[in-house]
């Protein structure tokens, strides 16, 4: 029998709700960002400083203060969330290893988790409703590790596999059942990619090739409901640092024009809801860095929409909520 994406069934053997999302059998989570949050609360972590911002992602208006990273201003740092907690791993400068945590439906300052495998900057990360996985580096050099670790537990990261090629990542996203890594720059003299890798995030083992997207650019930005992950931004060549791309998660192949963000940036942070992508900061097409956020619908196409501003301008930052892809 054929099951067709967003079927529901009661599985009479754990006594739970699933849903199918056209690869598996996923129970169905009985909390929600409605119930906890009022709705998908976006965070938007560090980058050249230590401040931690949030917005409500059904909402629009300036973010509000959330709190403080502890560990400090964490440029280039990877970030992922549960419904519960988000993470934020390593970062730029000094190659750091430590991995920091907040409560999302709470404000305060992040607290720690435990460490990375080995100090590295400019990674990303993914996530589904259990795990998190972070992939690549460029400081302390270009690297293809991925780690992983638990949400919801504290402690180390561990091995999980290998990126199909050592190289700086800035877009992340994931689905409930893969975790991808779009575009970055590899060594020698910063090569920019178009690779997309994704991996199965419930298993362990190296990533595997997606596809590739239209402008291979690094210090881009990424973010995903269940079903479409969006990449912006970027620098590089060609230029096209307010360009938006998507892919189809559940599928293999190559990006399609998205439409374009209302500002050009690079380095910035992206996050979602089931519904909407919001980024936030970077550098604009120079060298200044910019408050503003944007958003666009995630299942349509076409421009981004001006969402507010961030609490100050500031660049190679990172994004969470509690609503992302990955969650389903």
């Amino acid at each position: 029998m054929t099951v067709n994406s967003g079927s529901i069934r009661f599985n009479t053997d754990s006594s739970k709700m699933e849903i199918y999302n056209g690869e598996k059998w996923w129970n169905i989570d009985s909390t929600s960002p409605e119930e906890q949050t009022g709705g998908t609360r976006g965070l938007f972590a560090a980058g050249g400083n230590n401040v931690i911002d949030f917005v409500t992602l059904s909402t629009t208006g300036n973010a509000t203060d959330f709190g403080d990273v502890t560990k400090g201003v964490a440029k280039g740092a990877a970030h992922c969330a549960d419904r519960t907690r988000g993470l934020i791993a390593g970062g730029h400068p000094s190659a750091q290893n430590t991995i920091d945590f907040v409560t999302i439906s709470s404000q305060g300052n992040s607290a720690d988790f435990g460490d990375l495998s080995a100090g590295r900057g400019y990674l990303a990360g993914a996530n589904n409703t259990t795990r998190g996985v972070f992939g690549g580096a460029w400081s302390p050099a270009r690297t293809n590790t991925i780690d992983y670790v638990t949400i919801a537990a504290t402690g180390n990261a561990f091995d999980f596999g290998d990126l199909t090629l050592a190289r700086q990542t800035d877009a992340s996203f994931a689905s409930q059942t893969r975790g991808f890594w779009a575009g970055g720059a590899t060594e020698p003299n910063s090569l920019f990619h178009d690779n997309i890798d994704f991996v199965t995030t419930s298993t362990l083992g190296n990533a595997t090739d997606f596809g590739n997207l239209i402008n291979g650019t690094f210090a881009k930005v990424g973010c995903s409901n269940a079903i479409r992950g969006l990449i912006g931004g970027g620098y590089g060549s060609p230029a096209n640092y307010n360009t938006l791309e998507f892919i189809t998660l559940a599928t293999l192949g190559n990006a399609t024009t998205f439409g374009n963000l209302t500002v050009s940036h690079y380095y910035g942070g992206a996050t979602s809801s089931p519904v909407r992508g919001v980024f936030g900061g970077g550098y604009d097409g120079g060298n200044s860095t910019i408050d503003v956020i944007d958003y666009v619908q995630i299942m349509s196409t076409g421009d981004a929409i001006d969402f507010g501003n961030l609490t100050s301008a500031r660049t190679e930052i990172g994004a969470f909520s509690n609503g992302n892809g990955g969650l389903g």
